[in-house]
This record gives structure tokens, sequence and C-alpha cells, in this order.
């Protein structure tokens, strides 16, 4: 028998999930409705299957195509203008020369079809309604029938006064083909409001069949939490996917996950999903394929599409979240909220109960969001920022969005230019720099790849070989899940605003160029691009002095390239150096680096072997902090102190740049021989923008522990900056705890301040009305000089936070400095919002 699958229903009621997917097509326990209904039919030996489609019709046909796969056979008709459910199937009638089966594609069922066609044939009834019984019909038509089963009479959406039965009409009919016949051609018509009662009128034998089993409309989201929920409780014969365990937990293939009892059933977890330790899965919890749920992260009565990422400690409680939604840590999705595809939901946010949020939305970090978002979006949705790309990896950043990122640079240099690739050691690196590459050469742009590489050296390549860019991509400091991809323009400097706003336009639009095969652009691999870096290096420092004092260095490399460049420095300078965590292969490389631990693990190493000094450098290579002879670290305001006064004394002339958020100090051990002091904006970018706009820079650097020397390159470099410090502790001939000792202490302070996108500008204005009188410097946001000390308000450029810098006398004066404008500023915000 052939069976007729109604699958154009829009679905208005279940949105936002069906604001891009027809109704038939949410998901139940990780598949489409309409294929647990298919797989229904095929049970049946129904395998000649029309389907009748209307509202995107394409998202059904391009996931069953022509039903093969599924083993049965399937044939579209589709809707051009609404035709109702009668209509539709006539539209279909030249399919349908013999008794036929008309079930819907979203309304979750188990009945036994054979005995309702039985019933059917056995009545010679014309069309035979599949009823069911239901505690409450008023959302339902409700049919009366005679002893024999008979109809009589139908009722659509009675008031409790004309409930006379309990009896439902489900959408299940089967029907003879004759009954088309009375079915007007290219108008909307009705089963159940007008052809059925039509036939009723002309005597035609119409039956109902009371069906017993499961059966469940899915007209609204807590109709489809119903039938999920009721699927995982096995009210409902469904193939579900995977192996069954205990507590009707269903694991499908692939899953990753440390300990079972991180999952309390009933639950389904789709394949390939990955459940990290500290995850909790509560009950009633439906995750679909290749979602991602971070360490503390808690799901529970809650159905997540595939692709979704929940990140750490966010909790997921009575939710619904379409496909691909990216959940940021410490979110909470309270009970009944419902979120449509690909939206992105920032850190800390608060989602109120029942709040409903439609496709391709963002809400920013630490937003409260009480009603429905539906047109407008809450921030910009974007992986460029300031300093290039950042995002998750295989969340935000993709293989197939690296591609696009590779092609949008491209695209915004000239056709034959040439650009220096590197990366860092994690095998995510790898597979977006590789991705990356294939966009760029698809643009006509050679590439030099210098593989696993410093991210100096690509620098230094690029000013030597005088390329047109660079990227150098790596995972984030501290956290392995997070990419970054880092953009280069000559001299070797961080790409600027318009350079980054170029590629993000470029990428945004996909407006990309697009070469004929013969243009395609080169790549190759140069071998002398570290001996070069280290021997320009080498020339830049004082070698006599010291191979001389003949040092005892221990450095951590913290897995990073360091250790690929570092063992033929120290060579060529005499020093003895003791390594640990060098760079052997990617595995050690998927930890982040833990600042504190490392600092210790040295320091113990330090007095072990009785080492002059110790040094971390971080994963990029950019950044080192110092440890002195007695294993004790040196904080890093210490250790830029240290460089300021040293190199002040060692110039005759020249200039000192550090960020405006530095502490006063600087000037304090900066003073003599015709050495300035000059303050930039706060970011790196500024910093190293500065310098290479000017002639005279002898060092620039910040108390995060990169440093800056023209001289040799512009940029920071953790390297240069170990041969600078044993240069430094060579000369003077005394001990690094000598040398710092007497060195005033900061007392700067840094914290944040949240403050939504909508209210930043608004904020800034008032606290700079509200300063008026005061000494300001406007450098970089706002900085306010009082009696106690300066504090400084910094908007962030990438997060809905502002920057709060204080430093006073003493630390208690910089703390109450921090929090009298973190008052004025909580306030701001809470008026403009």
């Amino acid at each position: 028998m052939k069976a007729v699958v109604m699958a154009g229903g829009e679905g208005t009621r279940l949105r936002p999930l069906t604001s891009n997917q027809p109704k038939p097509m949410v998901p139940v326990v990780g598949k489409p409705c309409m294929e647990h209904i298919v797989e229904l039919l095929r049970r049946h030996g129904m395998t000649d299957i029309v389907v009748t489609v209307a509202y995107l019709p394409q998202v059904i046909r391009g996931y069953f195509d022509d039903g093969g796969e599924m083993g049965v056979e399937m044939h579209y008709s589709v809707e051009e203008t609404p035709l109702g459910t009668a209509g539709s199937v006539k539209n279909a009638a030249e399919l349908l020369d013999e008794t036929f089966l008309v079930i819907s594609g979203d309304a979750l069922c188990d009945f036994d079809l054979d005995a309702l066609v039985d019933a059917h044939r056995r009545r010679g009834a014309v069309a035979t309604l599949a009823l069911y019984s239901v505690e409450n019909p008023l959302e339902f038509g409700v049919v009366i029938t005679d002893a024999d089963g008979r109809v009589e009479r139908f009722l659509e959406k009675p008031s409790w006064g004309q409930v006379f039965s309990d009896t439902i009409n489900t959408g299940v009919y089967v029907l003879e083909p004759e009954v088309l016949a009375a079915v007007p051609d290219g108008t909307s018509y009705d089963f159940s409001k007008q052809l059925f009662p039509d036939l009723l009128r002309r005597g035609k034998p119409v039956f109902g069949h009371l069906v017993e089993g499961y059966w469940q409309d899915i007209g609204n989201l807590d109709q489809y939490r119903k039938a999920n929920f009721d699927a995982l409780d096995g009210r409902v014969q469904l193939d579900v996917a995977g192996i069954r365990l205990r507590d009707n937990v269903v694991l499908g293939e692939g899953v990753q996950l440390p300990d079972l009892h991180q999952i309390e059933g009933p639950a389904v977890i789709g394949n390939y999903c990955q459940i990290d330790a500290g995850a909790r899965i509560g009950p009633y919890s439906v995750l679909g394929q290749n979602v991602v749920v971070k360490e503390g992260a808690t799901t529970e009565r809650s159905v997540v599409d595939s692709g979704c990422y929940i990140g750490q400690s966010a909790r997921i409680e009575g939710t619904i979240l379409g496909k691909g939604v990216d959940v940021r840590p410490h979110a909470l999705l309270n009970e009944g909220v419902a979120v449509g595809d690909e939206c992105s939901i920032g850190a800390e946010a608060v989602l109120d109960p029942h709040v409903k949020v439609y496709p391709f939305k963002t809400i920013e970090a630490g937003a409260t969001i009480h009603t429905n978002l539906i047109w407008e979006s809450r921030g910009i949705t974007t992986i460029f920022g300031r300093d290039g790309a950042t995002g998750l990896v295989n969340v935000d950043i993709t293989a197939e969005v690296a591609a696009r990122i590779g092609a949008a640079y491209g695209t915004t240099l000239a056709k034959g230019a040439s650009v220096v690739a590197s990366r860092d050691a994690h095998p995510a690196s790898r597979m977006i720099k590789r991705a990356i590459l294939s966009g760029l050469v698809s643009t006509g742009i050679g590439v030099s790849d210098l593989r696993v590489s410093l991210p100096a050296v690509n620098r230094h390549e690029m000013r030597v070989e005088d390329r047109t860019g660079g990227i150098h991509v790596r995972v984030a400091a501290g956290d392995p899940d997070t990419a970054q991809v880092v953009f280069f323009e000559p001299p070797g400097i961080l790409a600027g605003d318009d350079t980054i706003k170029g590629i993000a336009r470029s990428f945004s639009r996909q407006e990309f160029r697009r070469t004929s095969p013969g243009d395609i652009g080169t790549l190759t691999y140069p071998t002398r691009s570290t001996g070069s870096y280290v021997q320009e290096l080498l020339g830049s420092l004082d070698r006599d002095a010291i191979a001389e004092r003949g040092l005892r260095i221990v450095l951590n490399y913290s897995f990073s390239a360091a250790s690929l460049v570092m063992p033929s420095l120290v060579g060529d300078l005499g020093v003895e150096m003791i390594s640990l965590n060098a760079f052997v292969d990617a595995s050690p490389s998927l930890r982040g680096l833990d600042i504190a631990g490392a600092l210790d693990e040295t320091g113990r190493l330090v007095r072990a072997v009785g080492a002059d000094l110790g040094a971390v450098i971080d994963n990029a290579a950019e950044r080192v902090w110092l440890i002195d002879e007695g294993g004790v670290p040196i904080p890093a305001e210490t250790t830029l102190l240290l460089l300021v006064r040293e190199l002040s004394q060692s110039a005759s002339e020249g200039a000192l740049l550090v960020p405006v958020t530095e502490t006063r100090m600087v000037e304090e051990v900066a003073g003599g021989n015709g050495i300035v002091v000059r303050r930039t904006k706060a970011s790196q970018g500024d910093l190293l923008a500065t310098a290479a706009a000017s002639d005279d820079v002898v060092f620039a650097g910040a108390s995060g522990g990169g440093y800056v020397f023209p001289d040799f390159l512009l940029a920071y470099d953790a390297v240069m900056s170990v041969g600078k410090i044993l240069e430094i502790a060579s000369r003077s001939g005394r001990a690094l705890s000598e040398l710092v000792h007497g060195l005033p202490a900061s007392t700067l302070v840094h914290e944040e301040a949240h403050c939504p996108w909508s209210a930043k500008g608004t904020a800034m204005r008032q606290v700079i009305e509200a300063v008026k009188g005061l000494e300001v410097d406007d450098t970089d946001g706002i900085k306010v000089f009082e009696d106690s000390g300066w504090a400084q308000i910094i908007p962030d450029p990438d997060q809905p936070v502002f920057h709060i810098y204080a430093e006073g006398a003493t630390r208690e004066d910089s703390l109450a400095l921090e929090a009298k404008y973190r008052a004025m500023l909580d306030e701001f915000v809470a008026a403009a919002v």
C-alpha cells in the first residue's frame, strides 16, 4: 500500500525551532519527527511514499532524497500555494491509483497501521479515520461514531458543553482514490472540516477506528518537550540509535565520556558527543550529534540539537536548543527557554524562563534577557577583534571557516603577494593553518610556510625577506579550546585596525577573489629562517660579556617552539642551560600554561641545580617571567622596572615606551641620560605601532612579560628578552636578586566591570562629565589624577566590560580608588540599561 506523508507544516507555534526548517524536521530524540514516521511506515511494509511539501521543501528533500538510504521510495508533491490538508493530497492524485494511507509528518505515533488498514477493508469504507482517546479533547477535532464505528459527526475544537466523546481525529487516514474526486483542484480544502463532512452528507461509508499505542501532536514547544520526554520514558516505540545502558541511558557511536556516572537517566546522547570530566547530564536530557559539554556544565530536562557547545559551568535547565547553538561559560538558561539555530549566548548571560531567541542572534556576555529576541541582535557575532581572529576550535573556527579566513585575507592583498605562515605545536593549530593556507593560495597569494615556528621568527622573516604579510596560528594561553589567528604587516608588526577591519569585511561579505588555475599561489618551505633569526639576534647582544660570566640558567619552555631556537643561541653564548618542558611532539601542548605552577616548578629546579636564574616562557614564546637564584619568582612589574632602569642607564638618548596603564614608578627609575618615557594606548598593537613609527625608541614593554627591543625586532620576543636579561646580569656581575633589590614596589590594581554594549557609550560620557575639573589624560579611555593617586577607565573593544586601573601611594589607596570608580560606573550602567 502507498502512503502519503503530509509534510507541508510551517509550525508557527513551534518557533524559533521552525524559523528555518519545516515542522516535520524538528528532532525527536535525535531524529526528525518525520524520520520516525517513515520508519513506522517501513515497519508496516509501506515503502512507496508520497511526500507533500510546501514550507522550505528543499530542507526535506535534501535530508531524505529519494528515500533509498531508509529502504523506501519517495516521491514529492510540491504545493505552490497553500492547499489545505485534502488539497495537498489531491495535488498528488496522479500518484495515488489504489487504496492509500495518509499520515502527518509532524505528529509522533506508533499505531498498528496494519490493523487500521484491515478495519478499512473489512468495512468497505471509502475513508477510515484513526481515532485516539484523550483526557482533554478541547484542543482537537472530536469524532462521534455509532456502535459499528461509522462516523456520525465532527466537532472541531469543541467547548466542554459540546464534548460528547473523548475520541479525537489523529490525522491518520486510510482512503480510497475516489474520495479525491470530491476535492476541487487548486483550492484550499481540509479533510475534517470539508471533505469528510461532505462525504457524510452524501452517505458515503466513513468509519472511525480506535487505535491503541502512542500519539502526540507536536504543535507547540510544550508538546515538543513532552514528545521527547515520552520517548525517553519508552512510552512510544521508536528506533533510537545507540547502546541502551542502565537507567534507560542510550549512548550513540563514538561518545567521549570519562565516567558513566556523569549521566542520570533517562537520557539520549547522540553520536560523537564530547562530555568532559565534571560535566553532568541530568535526567530527561536529549543531546544530538556532536554536542560538546564542558567541565562543570549541567543539562537537565532539555533537548539539545546537533553541533551545540555548552561551555564550562553553564546550566541548561528545561531548555530547547536548536542546531549549532554556542553557550559560553557560566551562562544560565532557565525553564521553558527556546533558542533557535546558530545563536551565541555570551558568558554569564541569563535567559529568564520562557524566553525565545530566534536563529542567528548573539547575546552579549553578562546580559540578562527578559523578553523574546525575534528581530534584533544584542551585540555583533564576529570572530575578529583587535588582534586578529579568535574562537573556539571546531565551534567558531572550523576548517571551513579557516579556509574563508585565508581567502578573506588573500583578497585584501594584491595578487602575487607573498605571506609568511607559522603555527604553534597544537594539532588544532595545524588543522586551522592548513585550511587558511588553502584559502590564501586560492586567491593567488604565495605562502612561505615555516610550519612549527616562533611568531618572532615569522616577523623576522617578513622583515628580512620583504614579505607583504604574515599569519601565526596558536591556541590561546591557558585555554587549548580557543584558537587565535594573528596577522602581521610590514615591517613585522601586528596588523593594524584598518587591516583587520578589511579582512573582517571581506570575510563577512564572502567577497573572495578567485584566480584561474594558472594563477593559484605557490607554497614554499624556507629552511634558513631560524638560523638567520639566531645570527641577527646574537649580533644584538654583548656575546663576550655573557660568555665571560658563564651563567647557568633553568629555562621552562612551556612546550613552545622556543626549544627549537634556544639551544643554538645559548651554545654560542657560552651559557649552561638546564631546560624542561621542551617541544617534542604535539601531545604535551594540549594543556594551557599555568604561570603560578610553572614558576614553582622552575624555581625548585633552580634551587636544586644551583642556577644563577630561571625563566618561564609562555606557549607563544612572546613573554617571559623571571626567577632569581634562590628560586623566588620576580613580579612582572619588577622585571619591567629592572629593564627600564638598566636600559635607560646604558643608553645616552632615546625613548622608552610603556602603556598608559603601567605604574608611575616607570618614570622614577628611568631618570637621567637623556632618556624619556612615553606613554601609549594600552593594547599591544598600539604599543608596537608607536614603536614602529618612531626612530628613537630603545625599548618598549608592559608588565605582562612582553618586551620589545626595536633595534632587533618590533615584536614581543621571549628569546630576545632572555638574551637581554643574560646580558644585563653578565655586565653587572651581580646576582639577579641584588639587581632587583631596591626597585620600588608597584601598588597598581586592575579589575574589570561588566557593561552591556548598549550602555558603553552612555556610561563613558557620564564618567567624563563626572570628572570635569580634575586633571585627566585621554590617551586611552579616561585617566583621572587625584590627590591619593590615579584611576583609569578603558572600555574593552571586544568584550562588554570596562577595565579599571588604579594606583595610590599604598595598596589600600589603590583599592579605594578602584572601588570609587567601579561604583560610579555601576551607577551609570544601571541607569542606562
